[in-house]
């Protein structure tokens, strides 16, 4: 029998900390994420921190400007080669942060995944940067690691984007993407993004037809009232739309906010109240919940 896997625990510091920088790096940055399940590489594709969502739980403080420049491929794969083999050779585990990480965790890199303080879509060249990521895995013999998109979905139609989703496919690609509401209203509150909330709902339906999705969703409280019943009716519409149509949902990750946002009036969701709502999600979609306290 093979051994139980390690539980992550929320007390953990580099549980609690998933900050976008790393040493003197750009580009990549390690983080023990819980939906990952382990040792996450993030790939900052947005120094700018440009992003077409304003949402009122991010947590980049978009008051400091970001680092206006383009994305260097060269430095975003050596950056990403030596934080892998530094994994790999337990130099994390040894770090200050990881500490209280068991060191199995901080070994094995669980995937590489493209998120930032902005919208990875919105590069010109998210495929090319896909090729190094996949150049990288295979130099490194990471077989099982998986690449990731964490995307609000708005730039899924793009050709560069469609390209690099179908090199994705092809090297253990998964795709997380964002749907936080059921209506338009509730988006505009959340999400609060000039993009058209049914150009984002034909981007999840079109691109889960061509291949399995993850729906991440974040579940909140806006000035103290948990998402209303029929809210929650609508979002489970919109996701019976992507599968009614022949899309793929593998899962939807429920979760609330974790650390601080810019929002007073954004606040977290008990453990209970987010059990709710996922069992009332499993109940009016039949779809497989997780759920990320």
């Amino acid at each position: 029998m093979g051994s139980e896997p390690l539980v992550i625990r929320n007390t953990w510091t580099a549980v609690l900390d998933h900050a976008r920088t790393y040493h003197d790096f750009t580009y990549v940055y390690p983080v023990i994420s819980r939906r990952s399940r382990g040792l996450s590489i993030g790939i900052n594709l947005n120094p700018d921190k440009a992003c077409n969502f304003d949402c009122v739980y991010c947590e980049v403080d978009r008051k400091i400007p970001g680092k206006a420049q383009l994305v260097d491929l060269a430095q975003v794969r050596d950056e990403l080669l030596w934080l892998i083999q530094h994994a790999q050779s337990g130099g994390l585990a040894c770090e200050p942060k990881f500490t209280d990480i068991p060191e199995a965790l901080t070994r094995k890199v669980r995937d590489v995944a493209f998120s930032g303080d902005g919208e990875p879509t919105m590069i010109h060249n998210f495929d090319t940067c896909v090729d190094q990521v996949v150049e990288v895995l295979n130099q490194c013999g990471l077989t099982e690691t998986k690449i990731v998109l964490i995307t609000d979905s708005a730039g899924l139609d793009k050709a560069t984007v469609k390209r690099g989703l179908e090199r994705m496919d092809a090297n253990r690609g998964e795709i997380w993407a964002k749907l936080d509401a059921g209506s338009e209203a509730y988006f505009r509150t959340v999400n609060r993004s000039k993009i058209r909330f049914d150009r984002i709902l034909a981007n999840l339906r079109e691109t889960a037809r061509i291949r399995p999705i993850i729906i991440q969703s974040l579940f909140l409280k806006v000035y103290g009232e948990i998402m209303s019943t029929t809210e929650l009716q609508e979002y489970c519409t919109r996701l019976m739309e992507i599968t009614i149509t022949g899309g793929q949902i593998s899962e939807v990750h429920a979760y609330t906010i974790a650390r601080p946002v810019p929002e007073p009036w954004a606040t977290r969701l008990e453990p209970s109240e987010l059990t709710n709502l996922a069992d009332e999600i499993r109940r009016l979609t039949g779809l497989k919940v997780v759920e990320f306290p």
